[in-house]
């Protein structure tokens, strides 16, 4: 039963931090990259639609990006919703058949202020994984009538190392990230 549990722990605190390694991808650095453009949704005929499936998106050159769709009619909604997606700073441009953004050097004042941003994510993060802590030690205290007190015990022990594995591996992700935003 025990090892049920922390089974559950592993795989929900798994994908916090799955999550919150998508959500350090969405921070721009440098380059430009696909994954930037992951959570912008495209109105597409009223529909808050996302823009992979809208298009397709290639990367030429390290600071451009071409957005090709799929449909010619999307066109300038594509464009607006790029431009209205907030800490990007893209400026694109719409050449009748494709969209062109090119992302602008980041200065040191903004690399700074995406540090802080990342940061905040990762907080974040780590704040979930503690609320499935917190979560996983209420089960293990609801089993006390079928287990013996030194197995509950023990489980707390194993749930305090699991917990502490995954907020090392958001710290692991965060200090690349930082690196990475950091790296001129």
């Amino acid at each position: 039963m025990i090892a049920d549990v922390l089974a559950e722990a592993t795989s929900r605190m798994d994908r916090a931090v799955d999550a919150a390694k998508e959500d350090f991808s969405t921070v721009r650095t440098g380059r430009a990259n696909p994954q930037l453009f992951q959570k912008v949704l495209v109105d597409y005929y009223g529909t808050p639609t996302p823009l992979q499936q809208l298009a397709s998106l290639a990367n030429p050159e390290a600071r451009t990006l071409i957005v090709t769709p799929y449909d010619k009619s999307a066109l300038k909604a594509i464009e607006d919703a790029i431009r209205d997606m907030p800490n990007l700073g893209a400026n694109p441009s719409n050449d009748g058949n494709m969209i062109r953004i090119t992302m602008p050097e980041l200065t040191s004042e903004r690399r700074k202020e995406f540090v802080k941003l990342v940061r905040a994510k990762g907080e974040d993060a780590k704040v979930r994984i503690r609320g499935i802590r917190r979560q996983i030690k209420d089960d293990l205290d609801s089993l006390k009538d079928e287990i013996g007190e030194d197995d509950i015990v023990r489980g707390e022990k194993e749930l305090d190392a699991i917990t502490k594995a995954h907020v090392d591996k958001i710290d692991e992700a965060l200090k690349h990230k930082e690196a990475e935003l950091l790296e001129v």
